[in-house]
């Protein structure tokens, strides 16, 4: 496993937002592709959500009630009743019609008054208040108009949007193809869950984090895999994963010890460098760069937390950059529980619970204490200084889900 680097090399760490920039204007963007209805949850619009009619076709009630033209006053005679799904008749001059909340509006009518608004005796209809045009109406094209944009392209489809595009009659729609991820993790310390450790080993957890992470984020993880600690594993690995993958994503292995061979396997496969460790604790030493093939490949850290710097200030967005959304990181503004120590050259990335509006510390705020950041809920962004942060002061955070 990687460890973070000396922090006296300030001119050689790239700012996130700078190492940001490089991995977008890199970034091919996606093609899209049909997606059937029942599978829009989670993927992102490639192409403009039409409206192809009005929506609702046609005005109906917003009450239980009746249906009333409110330029004839009342006593009115009960003729009719009109349940959601009807095609009623029109309503004659003198007359209502019982109305279910959903039922179309006859013709002949401009109000519907609610039952409660209203006394009855022997089909006979009572207003006990004046009743107004429109009233308790859904007109035509209330919630579309044939021809509007419903769902604008790079907007990420939510189960209520998906249920949206239901409501128009639609059965698919064009979508962003998925970004296909391939997950490799380096260092012959690492045992699978599950399996006994002797001394010098740890259980593997990145490839759960990293795959979690990107699938969450709308991502098709192709496979996770392990990488021995040889050039010629590290190569052999590298070479399948680009070929099957738009973006690559190992942890470990990116650092300058004698087993570190990702850089030199990623040279060798001709992977252009775009940038080599980022202004940031943790997290600093990640490399990126990109294939001849177009396939982003990025090296992370292989301490977890840095690894988690990584994967939400840099590779989220450069997910949604694939997929046509903006690239910046989701943020929040929430106060600090406790000051905060400032760094003068790198930006402080520490896992928090945030409940309330407030970021609380958790103690985690040394690289490879996952267990401790275990309830961590945000990213708190501490930005450079000489100084200490008090106790109360906004900052931004990045939410993990």
């Amino acid at each position: 496993m990687t460890t973070d680097l000396p922090a006296d090399l300030p001119h050689l760490r790239t700012p996130v937002e700078d190492a940001r920039a490089l991995i977008v204007a890199a970034l091919r963007p996606l093609p899209v592709e049909a997606v059937a209805l029942h599978d829009l949850a989670g993927r992102v619009v490639g192409e403009p959500v039409i409206a192809p009619h009005d929506l609702p076709r046609h005005a109906n009630s917003s009450m239980d009630g009746f249906a009333v033209d409110a330029s004839t006053p009342s006593p009115w005679a009960l003729t009719a009743h009109i349940l959601a799904g009807d095609d009623p008749a029109p309503l004659a001059p003198g007359t209502t019609a019982a109305i279910a909340t959903g039922g179309v509006v006859p013709d002949g009518a401009n109000a519907v008054i609610p039952l409660e608004r209203v006394t009855e005796e022997r089909d006979v209809i009572t207003a006990l208040a004046p009743v107004e045009p429109g009233a308790c109406i859904r007109p035509v094209g209330a919630d579309a108009r044939q021809g509007d944009v419903v769902l604008d392209r790079g907007l990420r489809l939510s189960p209520l949007a998906a249920s949206a595009v239901s409501g128009l009659g639609l059965t698919e729609i064009i979508c962003v193809r998925r970004p296909r991820v391939v997950v490799l993790t380096t260092g012959d310390e690492l045992v699978p869950p599950g399996q006994p450790l002797r001394r010098g080993q740890i259980h593997e957890s990145n490839s759960i984090l990293v795959a979690a992470t990107l699938a969450a984020a709308g991502c098709e993880i192709v496979r996770t895999g392990s990488v021995a600690d040889t050039a010629e594993a590290t190569r052999a690995a590298f070479a399948a994963a680009i070929a099957d993958a738009d973006l690559v994503v190992s942890t470990g292995g990116v650092s300058v010890g004698p087993r570190d061979h990702v850089k030199p396997a990623l040279r060798a496969l001709g992977v252009h460098e775009l940038f080599w460790r980022i202004a940031t604790q943790p997290g600093q030493p990640v490399w990126c760069g990109t294939a001849p093939s177009g396939t982003l490949v990025t090296g992370l850290p292989g301490n977890p937390l840095s690894c988690l710097v990584g994967l939400h200030l840099l590779l989220i967005p450069a997910v949604r950059a694939l997929t046509g959304a903006s690239p910046e990181p989701e943020t929040v503004r929430a106060e600090l529980a406790q000051p905060i120590g400032q760094l003068p050259a790198r930006l402080r990335a520490i896992p928090m619970r945030l409940t309330a509006g407030r970021l609380e510390p958790l103690g985690a705020s040394l690289s490879h204490q996952l267990s401790r950041a275990a309830q961590a809920n945000a990213l708190a962004l501490i930005p450079t200084g000489d100084g200490e942060l008090p106790a109360g002061t906004i900052v931004d955070a990045v939410p993990l889900g």
